[in-house]
């Protein structure tokens, strides 16, 4: 769900309104198709041959939302865009370790806790930037460029952090990530650039059609691991959620100690803090084990959730500023 052609300050209600009801809607979409995973694990289970194509479809909507512009941005403000996606692969695998360290999680949910934190910033953290009122243009830029680099540094990161828990065959991680993430990117932002009029059509429809997609992930994912779900639900849970709101907090630190400005600070905590759980969860499955996808899993409501309570809470602290003068 990216709002990539920004949408301009003055944007009306109305549209404020939608933006919010789509980043709002997803956690609980999420929610109710892993319950059904749960429910009906054994018929969905037999679709996990569908998680790999079905990840590079939600990439290949990611790509048609892109224009060169989000990437000239590099150029013109080169250091919040550096500063955002060094945190992002940075901070949120260490912080990873961090946490399944001191909870002391087993190795096969640790693997996906880590591995949640080396994907790249995910889409769904656009739309939060333009309710938080933070610098959507430079959220689509973070996005994208952490997008580009998954393939070099996912596996790299993985490799490092997870290989004394788990095997990991870094090349067998890259070239999964250049095929669902990379190619499907370059191929939709090349048809943006071939057929915009058509692209502009089918791009209000985008956003729910990929959370339709992550939907049909997460179900998939949960089916895989149901038998465990209820034992290993709670750390899970625990886990993603103190990853999650590290990863805003030092992520908006950051931004106010590197004097980027108000606004940007914000973008970073969203950026760093919210990541491509769906990615995370399709990775985790295919490479480590169906329980090590579960956190992934678990990330996709969560963050959707905590991030529109910040971009609530950001909004409310401005209204206040705002009418100090006033009073």
């Amino acid at each position: 769900m990216s709002i990539l052609d920004s949408t301009p300050p003055s944007a009306s209600q109305a549209e404020d309104r939608s933006a919010y009801r789509a980043v709002t809607l997803f956690p609980v979409l999420v929610l109710v198709a892993g319950i059904l995973g749960y429910v009906f694990a054994g018929p969905i289970s037999g679709g996990a041959g569908l998680i790999t194509p079905l990840l590079g479809v939600i990439m290949f909507g990611m790509g048609l939302t892109l224009t060169l512009p989000d990437f000239a941005l590099v150029l013109r403000r080169p250091l919040p865009v550096l500063l955002g996606v060094g945190a992002q692969y940075v901070v949120m695998p260490l912080v990873g370790l961090l946490v399944v360290t001191v909870l002391r999680l087993p190795d096969e949910i640790a693997a996906g806790v880590i591995l949640v934190g080396c994907v790249p910033g995910g889409t769904a953290s656009n739309v939060v930037a333009y309710l938080a009122r933070a610098d959507t243009a430079l959220s689509v830029t973070m996005t994208s460029v952490s997008t580009l680099l998954a393939p070099v540094l996912t596996p790299l990161l993985t490799l490092w952090l997870v290989g004394e828990r788990l095997p990991v065959d870094g090349w067998g991680m890259a070239r999964t990530i250049v095929v669902i993430v990379l190619v499907p990117v370059v191929l939709g932002l090349l048809v943006r650039l071939l057929l915009p009029r058509l692209v502009r059509r089918v791009l209000p429809a985008m956003p729910w059609f990929s959370v339709l997609v992550i939907c049909v992930v997460v179900a998939i994912v949960v089916s895989l691991s149901a038998d465990r779900l209820v034992e290993a639900g709670l750390l899970v849970t625990a886990a993603v959620i103190l990853h999650n709101l590290l990863g805003l907090g030092i992520g908006y630190g950051i931004g106010r100690v590197t004097g980027v400005g108000e606004r940007s600070a914000r973008t970073m905590a969203i950026e760093v803090g919210m990541q491509n759980s769906g990615l995370a969860s399709g990775l985790a499955a295919t490479f480590f084990t169906p329980v090590a996808a579960l956190p992934g899993a678990v990330f996709s409501v969560w963050h959707n959730l905590s991030g529109a309570t910040l971009a609530g809470w950001f909004r409310r602290r401005d209204a206040r500023a705002a009418a100090q003068p006033r009073a």
